[in-house]
């Protein structure tokens, strides 16, 4: 674990700290980058960060920031976070992870792909915590989160996708989503903003998903380019394959739309010989130039990154459905940094989290390394 991300530890620093003077021990950025620290091995809770803080003496301390000998308790971290301005959090941390993006995209790279997705802090809902469902946004590539919003119980994805698209650098990019945010106001706001979509389109799009199947129904009279894949793991044979065309371009006037697609998949299980076949539908604005049958079958495939990069390690590693974290900010501010923690490890290259959350707490200095704190092997 060598490469570092000393601009971590600046962005920090330039979060505004809303706390009154009078009785003010730590620095923001302090408690921020120790949480951070602390999530980089493996610990979970506030009160757990609080207790790996006084582990390791006045060095450790003074290293991450903290002018006092002693490390804040779970009461300080429990009333900061609570406090914290999330949206600001949310930005910085954002604008930080998008540099990461442009900093190592390759020039040849053919697509730069962001994942939208939701997921609801099962254990923060049950306690009654307000926005308990977060909406997030997954650079594909390197596992960082770029954007989350909070979306409140009154309302659904729908409600704030268009929020935290105009959050998000899309020029460029292509976004992928669910069918449920397969939306006339989000294809727009997408192509508005210089980026590209790719749609997944079930029943909540009655007219269009008639549409798609009757072309694909008829698909002898039009030109339709096919890509395939078969995998075999896990007990099972699965077999993909994607047909792409440009028959309803001049038909639909479905916002910036210019292919629609059809997948189909068959899976089946090696020991019982059971079959399980579906066939899904999608449109997108990338032109055929752009995106063939292949790039478009390896953007689909790719969305569910979102799921094995974030949402799994968050739940897994990390046991956020089991957080009773209910006040305030708290669920929003802690996912946040966790996002950050996860995002540091898949920056260097980690594809087991949970293995490289012990390997730092191993070795915890390392850790301060990672986010920007000079380096001191202990």
């Amino acid at each position: 674990m060598t490469r570092q991300s000393p601009v971590l530890m600046q962005v920090l620093c330039d979060i505004t700290d809303h706390r009154q003077e009078q009785g003010k021990r730590h620095s923001l950025s302090a408690i921020l980058a120790l949480s951070i620290a602390a999530m980089l091995c493996g610990y979970r809770s506030y009160s757990a960060i609080a207790e790996w803080g006084r582990n390791y003496g006045k060095d450790f301390l003074e290293a991450l920031g903290f002018t006092s000998e002693s490390a804040p308790c779970a009461a300080t971290f429990f009333n900061v976070y609570r406090r914290l301005n999330k949206e600001e959090l949310e930005n910085k941390l954002g604008n930080w992870a998008e540099g990461l993006m442009q900093l190592t995209r390759e020039e040849s790279q053919n697509v730069e792909q962001i994942c939208i997705d939701g997921k609801t802090l099962r254990g923060s809902r049950k306690q009654g915590a307000p926005a308990a469902h977060l909406l997030s946004a997954l650079g594909q590539r390197l596992g960082l989160t770029l954007g989350q919003v909070a979306v409140d119980e009154k309302t659904n994805e729908i409600g704030v996708i268009v929020k935290l698209l105009k959050e998000l650098m899309l020029k460029g990019k292509v976004v992928t989503c669910d069918a449920l945010l397969t939306q006339r106001e989000v294809a727009h706001t997408v192509t508005d903003r210089g980026g590209e979509y790719v749609m997944i389109v079930k029943g909540n799009q009655p007219t269009l998903l008639a549409d798609i199947s009757d072309i694909f129904k008829d698909r002898e009279c039009f030109s339709v380019e096919v890509s395939a894949t078969i995998d075999e793991g896990h007990g099972r044979i699965e077999e993909r394959s994607l047909s792409v065309t440009q028959a309803l371009t001049d038909y639909s006037d479905w916002p910036g739309m210019q292919q629609v697609f059809e997948i189909k998949r068959q899976v089946v299980m090696k020991k019982t010989g059971k079959h399980r076949a579906e066939t899904v539908y999608g449109i997108t604005s990338l032109r055929p130039e752009k995106a063939g049958a292949k790039t478009l079958l390896d953007i689909v495939r790719g969305h569910w990154s979102i799921e094995n990069k974030s949402h799994w390690v968050r739940d897994v590693t990390f046991d956020e459905d089991r957080s009773r974290v209910r006040v305030g900010n708290i669920p929003q501010v802690m996912t946040t940094l966790r996002n950050t923690a996860i995002g540091l490890m898949r920056l260097m290259g980690e594809s087991n989290i949970a293995a490289a959350c012990r390997t730092f707490a191993a070795k915890p200095w390392t850790a301060l390394a990672v986010i920007g704190v000079p380096a001191r092997i202990k």
